[in-house]
This record gives C-alpha cells, sequence and structure tokens, in this order.
C-alpha cells in the first residue's frame, strides 16, 4: 500500500476510474503513510480516518454521474487547510479560541471537492488565522521541512505542502493572501498555484467580495496541480466574484500546452525586495532554460514600485474586516502580530484607502498592458532558502532591514496586488540540498497557459520525480 502514495493524483485516478484500485484502498495507504511520517513533520495533526472511509464507501456503492468528466477525482484522499470547515471534523483556524470548534456544516471548497469525488482524509496545520510564512501555533505547534526538518516548511499553507511532498496525501488545499500557497511551495519542492480572484468559489465568508486572499490546490506536479483546479473551480451562488469554469478544463492545457514566446524575468520586482544571492543566481538559471523551448527570455518587469503600499494598505483594512470582532474580544489569546495587524489596520483613514484603490486600479491597467508584449514573468518565488523553524519571520537580507514581519515576502504579495494568477515551481536546490522555486506569474485570467507553460518548464528542471520523500532530519 505504500508504493500506492508514489503514484501521481492522475495515475492514483486512473486507476480509480478504472477500478483498479478502490477508495478504501488509497485510504488506507494514506493513513499508513501518515502514521509512519508524521511523527517527525506534524504536518497533519487532525486525522478523521472513519469519516474518510464512510465517504469512500459511499463512492464505491454509488459512483458519479460525473464519473468520466476532468473534475471527477474518483474517491482520492486529501488534506484540508485548517482555515476550512469540515464537517463533524476538528477545525481550529490555528487558534487556541478555536481549538474545540467542530463545524456543523463544511464550507464551499470542500462541499465542491467532495462533490467531484475528493475525499477528505486530515486536516492541515495553518499558523492563526493563515497569518504569517512560517506554520505554527499555539493548539499543535509548528510544522517541519522533510528535506531538513530543523527548517520550516513556510507558510501559511504548510501543512499541506509538507502532507503532498512526503506522499502523505496525493493533493492538498491551501489558500493565499500574501505568499501562503507560493512560500511553502518553493520550500517544500512542490507547486502551489495562487488563482485568480473568483476562479475557486469560497465561503462563507465575512467578507465575501474581498479579492486578496484566494484558495488554490497543491500537487506535486503541474498535472496534478490542473487536475485539482478544474475540481475546485467554478461559481458558487453563495460566492458573489465567482465565476463558471472554463469550457476546456485546465487539465487539457497541460497535456497540449502552449509555448511562451516572450518570457520577462525580474530577479527582484524592479529593485522591489532584496534577494539572497544563492536563490537569485539558481532562479535566474532556471529562467533563463525557458530559451530550450524556444522562448525569448528578457529581463523586464512592469512598473510594481507602489505595489507594496497598495498591499500593506488593503491588507490591514481586510484584516480589520475579517477579524476584528474576534481579536478585540480576546487579544489577550491571540499572538502578538495578530493584534498589530488590528492595530495597523485600525490607523487607516477614508482618505488612505481610497488613494490605495485607485493606485490599485493604475497598477492593474500597467500589468496588463504588460501582457500585451509578454506571456509570462518569472521571479524568484521567496527571497531565502528555508531558515530555521525556530525563526519565526526573516527580519534582514542581503543587509536590507524589512520594517515588519511580514515584509520578507514582499517578492509574492507585490504580485497578489496585481490579481494575476501564479504559481510556484521547483526549480533547483541549494548547496545545503535546500529546496528553491520559481514564481510563474501569468496573464489575467490565464491559468490555462499559465499551467501549459509550467508544465512544459517542469520537463525540462525533471524535480517532480524526487518526490515524495522521507523526512530528513538536519541541523539548523
Amino acid at each position: 500500500m505504500i508504493e500506492l502514495t508514489k503514484l501521481t493524483a492522475r495515475a492514483a485516478v486512473d486507476l480509480l476510474r478504472r477500478r483498479e484500485v478502490s477508495p478504501l484502498d488509497l485510504v488506507d495507504a494514506a493513513v499508513a503513510r501518515i502514521e509512519a511520517t508524521d511523527g517527525d513533520l506534524n504536518a497533519l495533526p487532525t486525522l478523521c480516518v472513519e469519516r474518510a472511509r464512510a465517504h469512500a464507501e459511499r463512492i464505491m456503492a454509488t459512483g458519479s454521474a460525473a464519473a468520466d468528466g476532468p473534475p471527477w477525482l474518483g474517491g482520492l484522499p486529501m488534506a484540508v487547510k485548517d482555515l476550512n470547515d469540515v464537517a463533524g471534523v476538528r477545525t481550529s483556524y490555528g487558534s487556541p479560541l478555536f481549538a474545540d470548534h467542530v463545524p456543523e456544516t463544511s464550507d464551499i471548497l470542500v462541499e465542491t471537492l467532495e462533490a467531484n469525488g475528493a475525499i477528505v482524509i486530515a486536516k492541515a496545520n495553518t499558523p492563526e488565522f493563515g497569518h504569517g510564512a512560517n506554520t505554527f501555533n499555539e493548539v499543535f505547534g509548528e510544522t517541519r521541512n522533510p528535506w531538513n526538518t530543523a527548517k520550516t516548511c513556510g507558510g501559511s499553507s504548510g501543512g499541506s505542502a509538507v502532507a503532498v511532498a512526503t506522499g502523505q496525501t496525493w493533493l492538498a488545499t491551501g489558500s493565499d493572501l500574501g505568499c501562503s500557497l507560493r512560500t511553502p511551495a518553493a520550500f517544500c519542492s512542490v507547486v502551489g498555484l495562487r488563482p485568480s480572484p473568483g476562479r475557486v468559489a469560497r465561503g462563507p465568508t465575512r467578507l465575501p467580495y474581498d479579492n486578496l486572499w484566494v484558495q488554490g490546490p497543491m500537487a506535486r506536479s503541474v498535472g496534478d496541480t490542473a487536475l485539482m483546479l478544474d475540481a475546485m473551480a467554478g461559481a458558487h451562488p453563495a460566492d458573489p466574484i465567482s465565476f463558471a469554469a472554463p469550457t476546456a478544463p485546465f487539465i487539457q492545457a497541460v497535456d497540449n500546452p502552449t509555448l511562451p514566446k516572450r518570457v520577462a524575468y525580474s530577479a527582484d520586482l524592479g529593485g522591489l525586495t532584496p534577494v539572497e544571492g544563492e536563490v537569485a543566481g539558481i532562479c535566474a538559471a532556471a529562467a533563463q532554460r525557458f530559451s530550450e523551448l524556444g522562448a525569448s527570455v528578457e529581463e523586464a518587469c512592469p512598473d510594481l514600485a507602489d505595489a507594496r503600499e497598495i498591499f500593506h494598505v488593503l491588507r490591514a483594512n481586510q484584516f480589520v474586516g475579517d477579524l476584528a470582532p474576534i481579536v478585540e474580544e480576546n487579544r489577550d489569546r491571540v499572538r502578538a502580530e495578530v493584534v498589530w495587524n488590528l492595530e495597523q489596520g485600525y490607523k487607516l483613514t477614508a482618505e488612505t484607502l481610497a488613494k490605495a484603490e485607485r493606485a490599485r486600479g493604475r497598477l492593474y491597467a500597467r500589468v496588463a498592458e504588460f501582457f500585451e508584449t509578454y506571456d509570462l514573468l518569472v521571479t524568484p518565488a521567496t527571497v531565502v532558502a528555508p531558515f530555521d523553524v525556530e525563526i519565526r519571520a526573516v527580519d534582514e537580507v542581503a543587509g536590507h532591514k524589512f520594517e515588519n514581519y511580514f515584509d520578507w515576502y514582499t517578492i509574492a504579495y507585490a504580485i497578489t496586488a496585481t490579481s494575476l494568477p501564479a504559481l510556484s515551481l521547483p526549480c533547483g536546490f541549494t548547496g545545503a540540498g535546500l529546496p528553491v522555486g520559481l514564481q510563474v506569474v501569468g496573464p489575467p485570467r490565464g491559468e490555462a497557459p499559465l499551467l501549459g507553460a509550467a508544465r512544459l518548464m517542469e520537463d525540462v528542471f525533471e524535480i517532480s520525480a524526487r518526490l515524495p520523500i522521507d523526512p530528513r532530519p538536519g541541523n539548523a
């Protein structure tokens, strides 16, 4: 059964559809793998095995009318980030305030995935309320990087990235406001896709019109990522910004990719952020390999000079709108950074918010024009390699001191401000054997060409075949 966990998600789903394995077989294989590895990792602190087996038996008994369609996963077990409600399963949001919370109903994403043949087998660890790029909390503790268990796996979708990298599950959900799909994917050598706002329906949520945070897939390969996106995408009446899935499935774009003609590369988004030297070198060399496919690679970047300020303002406002009622009642029971975020939001004025919204409109116009010339924008996914798990946030790179605990991932959140789809693609390793990811940004609502181009580069890099891995102990 352990060998089943080495399959790609696409291969496992193909076996399920041909009934060469059963959903129960895969549930048992995943449970065995979790039991064998998670003691060193703490990726999946909450299991729901009996619920998963019951769901597997229902699928085996009834099948599905959608069994031949691209969204149908056939009974494939997956992990769900502990920010998503799963009916009858402990869901803590990484906060001691909700340590014993068990929702009665699942959220839209979980309902969508389960309707498309996914089986939830576990909840993946996340920092408190998903804020921060290192996965730790007061409920379950810290999640460790399987490439070196003394290092962080990144965050906030850290548990999901680790589960996928180690073969505990074939797929996992993630979410991304500033970097939370892309950073852990880069740190764990998996693929994490931040889709366009509205591509994946969300809810219920306190801010249904918010378009900064999105939910997306995490997988070991680009093909598996497209498979999961097909099972996630689509409109839902409870999500006012969601829109219909495309007529052609995303998996088709991966199997029949379009070669990008012009690729723009920027090591630092036009001087917006410092990048550690070794990471910058690995990513620059990786970007140049697009030329092996016949693409033209040029040093270029849209004008993102004000993206940092825009994101800071809109993020602070989003935090107040989403979490103020909860935090205000429990200031002494949440992380100090959570309270700090709230205070930053309270400082905002209507004039400041209006200025940021106008600036964001101009920013979008600039990037849309940029993608009339270029097919892709490529950058490092992170500015550093995985660091000591005990370090909560990076405060300095290349002599530059960051202003706050989240500025070290400016390279990711600047792209958030544009609403463009972006993924982290494994592209190499440091001299110490730690993963490095390439951030590949596509045109507006361009997930299909983005996935196709990433698949072509994945074939060049030949890294995805190294997964899953067993946890590797190491020193900080």
